[in-house]
This record gives C-alpha cells, structure tokens and sequence, in this order.
C-alpha cells in the first residue's frame, strides 16, 4: 500500500479520533474512582440547602435583629482544643438558654467530624468540652445557634498552624 499522495490523512484523522476518545473514556474511568465528599455548609445537604436558601437567609435576618453571636475560642490546636461560642441580645444581655449544636469537620474528608453538644453555658458563653484533632490543617467549625424559635447557622473556618487565620 502506497501511503503517498495525501493518502496518509483518513489514517491520521481515524488514528487521532480513536485516541481522542480513548483519553476521555480513560478520564470518566479515573474520576469514577476518586472520592466526592458532598458539601456540608448548613449542616444539610446541598440540595436541601439550595431549597431552602431563601428561609436561611430569612431566618439569619430575623436572628441577628434580636442576637449577636461570637466565636470567641482562643484558636484550634491538635492536642486540645475547646470551642466557644458568647450568645447575647442587642442591648450585650446574655443569653443563657440557647441551644448550640456543632459540627467539627474538614473541608475535604468527613471521616474526622466532630459533633458537639451539651456545653457548659456561664453567663452567656458556650463552652464546650475539650476536642483533639486527628490532623494538622484547616478545619470547618459549623455551628446551629437556635434561641427561642429563631435560628442561625454561623460558620467558621479556622486553621490549627495559624492562630490568626479565621473567616467568617
């Protein structure tokens, strides 16, 4: 066969389709094996949060008119770590019967998650027992600030090599 006078290109162009489509199949294959950690963010699946993101926001508004939350913790560490929380009202009055449920996770592996209830509550500060971290690193602290019937979710993003680094 003479592959002379341009008869090389139905080749070329079939050669390169073939592994153009052997590349993708290859990447769906290796995607389909690493792992998906769904997000977390409102202590709700994404779907339902995406539901319900009017009513979040709402219900915040609505809390932050009559509350004001801080964390207040002194910074996350690997050995110890104790998380706070100060709940008052507008005028800096405590609020001393709020519930708090919080979730401490990290961002990309929910294997490591944390929840923590039942704080010891003293003049308007949420202390909650003492938690060791399995590893070094950012770590999401998501918390449920509910005080009567009003509700907020109030999320924190800390990290254990950096005291100072905490978004909100």
């Amino acid at each position: 066969m003479n592959l002379g006078n341009g008869r090389i290109w139905p080749y070329a162009i079939a050669a390169s389709i073939i592994f153009i489509f052997s590349a993708c199949v290859a990447t769906i294959v290796v995607a389909n094996t690493l792992p998906v950690e769904n997000s977390d963010t409102y202590m709700m699946g994404y779907h339902e949060a995406d539901a319900q993101a009017n009513d979040i926001l709402k219900a915040a508004i609505a809390f932050n008119n009559r509350y004001k939350i801080e964390y207040i913790t002194d910074g996350l560490n690997v050995q110890g770590s104790s998380i706070k929380y100060r709940v008052s009202d507008l005028d800096a009055n405590p609020v001393n019967d709020a519930q708090i449920k919080v979730v401490v996770t990290r961002p990309n592996n929910h294997k490591h998650d944390q929840e923590l209830s039942n704080p010891e509550i003293k003049n308007g500060v949420y202390t909650f027992s003492t938690i060791e971290l399995p590893q070094e690193g950012r770590w999401d602290i998501m918390a449920k600030v509910t005080v009567d019937e009003l509700h907020r979710f109030y999320n924190v993003k800390a990290d254990t090599r950096a005291k100072e680094i905490i978004e909100y």
